[in-house]
Protein backbone atom coordinates (compact mmCIF):
# COMPACT_ATOMS: atom_id res chain seq x y z
CA UNK A 1 0.00 0.00 0.00
CA UNK A 2 1.09 3.54 -0.64
CA UNK A 3 0.68 6.21 2.01
CA UNK A 4 1.13 9.96 1.96
CA UNK A 5 2.84 11.20 5.09
CA UNK A 6 1.89 14.84 5.57
CA UNK A 7 4.02 17.08 7.76
CA UNK A 8 1.84 19.87 9.09
CA UNK A 9 3.13 23.43 9.08
CA UNK A 10 4.26 25.18 12.24
CA UNK A 11 4.64 28.83 13.15
CA UNK A 12 8.35 28.48 12.33
CA UNK A 13 7.83 26.89 8.91
CA UNK A 14 5.18 29.49 8.03
CA UNK A 15 7.58 32.24 9.09
CA UNK A 16 10.05 30.89 6.51
CA UNK A 17 12.49 29.64 9.15
CA UNK A 18 14.69 27.03 7.48
CA UNK A 19 15.83 23.92 9.34
CA UNK A 20 19.25 23.92 10.96
CA UNK A 21 22.17 22.08 9.41
CA UNK A 22 21.88 19.42 12.13
CA UNK A 23 18.22 18.91 11.30
CA UNK A 24 18.97 18.63 7.57
CA UNK A 25 21.69 16.06 8.26
CA UNK A 26 19.42 14.03 10.55
CA UNK A 27 16.55 14.16 8.04
CA UNK A 28 18.94 13.15 5.26
CA UNK A 29 20.02 10.13 7.29
CA UNK A 30 16.39 9.20 7.98
CA UNK A 31 15.52 9.55 4.29
CA UNK A 32 18.52 7.37 3.44
CA UNK A 33 17.16 4.65 5.76
CA UNK A 34 13.78 4.88 4.03
CA UNK A 35 15.40 4.60 0.59
CA UNK A 36 17.66 1.68 1.59
CA UNK A 37 14.62 -0.15 2.99
CA UNK A 38 12.80 0.38 -0.34
CA UNK A 39 10.02 2.29 1.40
CA UNK A 40 10.45 5.87 0.16
CA UNK A 41 8.94 6.76 -3.21
CA UNK A 42 9.20 10.55 -2.84
CA UNK A 43 9.65 13.22 -0.21
CA UNK A 44 9.96 16.98 -0.18
CA UNK A 45 9.68 20.00 2.06
CA UNK A 46 7.44 22.85 0.98
CA UNK A 47 8.04 26.58 1.15
CA UNK A 48 5.82 28.67 3.41
CA UNK A 49 2.33 29.55 2.22
CA UNK A 50 3.23 33.21 1.57
CA UNK A 51 4.87 31.89 -1.61
CA UNK A 52 1.83 29.81 -2.58
CA UNK A 53 -1.50 30.23 -4.27
CA UNK A 54 -4.86 28.50 -4.06
CA UNK A 55 -7.33 28.01 -6.85
CA UNK A 56 -10.91 27.92 -5.61
CA UNK A 57 -13.44 26.24 -7.88
CA UNK A 58 -16.74 28.09 -7.78
CA UNK A 59 -19.79 27.58 -9.99
CA UNK A 60 -18.81 28.99 -13.36
CA UNK A 61 -15.46 30.47 -12.36
CA UNK A 62 -12.05 29.92 -10.80
CA UNK A 63 -10.79 32.21 -8.05
CA UNK A 64 -7.03 32.56 -7.41
CA UNK A 65 -6.08 33.35 -3.82
CA UNK A 66 -2.56 34.49 -2.96
CA UNK A 67 -0.85 33.26 0.20
CA UNK A 68 -0.14 33.45 3.03
CA UNK A 69 -3.02 31.40 4.33
CA UNK A 70 -4.52 31.45 7.82
CA UNK A 71 -4.83 28.41 10.08
CA UNK A 72 -1.20 27.29 10.14
CA UNK A 73 -2.15 23.97 11.73
CA UNK A 74 -4.12 23.07 8.58
CA UNK A 75 -1.25 23.75 6.17
CA UNK A 76 1.24 21.26 4.77
CA UNK A 77 4.98 21.89 5.23
CA UNK A 78 6.27 18.72 3.58
CA UNK A 79 5.52 15.14 2.67
CA UNK A 80 6.77 11.65 2.06
CA UNK A 81 5.20 9.12 -0.27
CA UNK A 82 5.92 5.66 1.14
CA UNK A 83 5.32 2.11 -0.06
CA UNK A 84 4.59 -0.01 3.01
CA UNK A 85 2.83 -3.25 3.89
CA UNK A 86 0.47 -1.69 6.42
CA UNK A 87 -0.54 1.50 8.17
CA UNK A 88 1.20 0.17 11.28
CA UNK A 89 4.47 -0.08 9.35
CA UNK A 90 4.08 3.52 8.17
CA UNK A 91 3.46 4.65 11.76
CA UNK A 92 6.57 2.82 12.98
CA UNK A 93 8.73 4.49 10.32
CA UNK A 94 7.38 7.96 11.07
CA UNK A 95 7.81 7.56 14.82
CA UNK A 96 11.55 7.36 14.02
CA UNK A 97 11.58 10.66 12.08
CA UNK A 98 14.10 13.10 13.59
CA UNK A 99 11.78 15.91 14.62
CA UNK A 100 13.04 17.85 17.68
CA UNK A 101 11.61 16.74 21.01
CA UNK A 102 10.75 20.34 21.93
CA UNK A 103 8.94 20.99 18.65
CA UNK A 104 5.16 20.64 18.33
CA UNK A 105 5.09 18.76 15.01
CA UNK A 106 2.03 16.94 13.73
CA UNK A 107 2.32 14.22 11.12
CA UNK A 108 -0.70 12.84 9.28
CA UNK A 109 -0.56 9.50 7.45
CA UNK A 110 -3.18 8.77 4.80
CA UNK A 111 -3.55 5.82 2.47
CA UNK A 112 -3.33 6.69 -1.23
CA UNK A 113 -6.36 5.63 -3.26
CA UNK A 114 -5.64 2.96 -5.82
CA UNK A 115 -7.63 2.39 -9.01
CA UNK A 116 -9.44 -0.61 -7.51
CA UNK A 117 -10.82 1.68 -4.78
CA UNK A 118 -13.01 3.37 -7.38
CA UNK A 119 -14.98 0.18 -8.09
CA UNK A 120 -17.39 0.38 -11.03
CA UNK A 121 -16.41 3.97 -11.93
CA UNK A 122 -13.01 2.63 -12.97
CA UNK A 123 -14.01 1.25 -16.36
CA UNK A 124 -11.57 -0.63 -18.59
CA UNK A 125 -10.91 2.60 -20.52
CA UNK A 126 -10.22 4.54 -17.32
CA UNK A 127 -7.87 1.80 -16.08
CA UNK A 128 -6.01 1.72 -19.42
CA UNK A 129 -5.55 5.49 -19.36
CA UNK A 130 -4.23 5.31 -15.79
CA UNK A 131 -1.74 2.57 -16.72
CA UNK A 132 -0.50 4.57 -19.72
CA UNK A 133 -0.03 7.70 -17.63
CA UNK A 134 1.83 5.81 -14.89
CA UNK A 135 4.12 4.25 -17.51
CA UNK A 136 4.99 7.73 -18.76
CA UNK A 137 5.84 8.85 -15.22
CA UNK A 138 8.17 5.93 -14.56
CA UNK A 139 11.81 6.80 -15.30
CA UNK A 140 13.33 4.68 -18.06
CA UNK A 141 9.96 3.89 -19.67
Amino acid sequence: MRVMVIVKASEQSEAGVMPSEDMLVAMGQFNEELVKAGVMLAGEGLRDSSKGKRVRFLPGKREVIDGPFAETKELVAGFWLLQVNSMDEAVEWIKRAPFPEDDDTTIEIRQVSEMEDFHCAATAAVREQEEQLRAQLTPGS
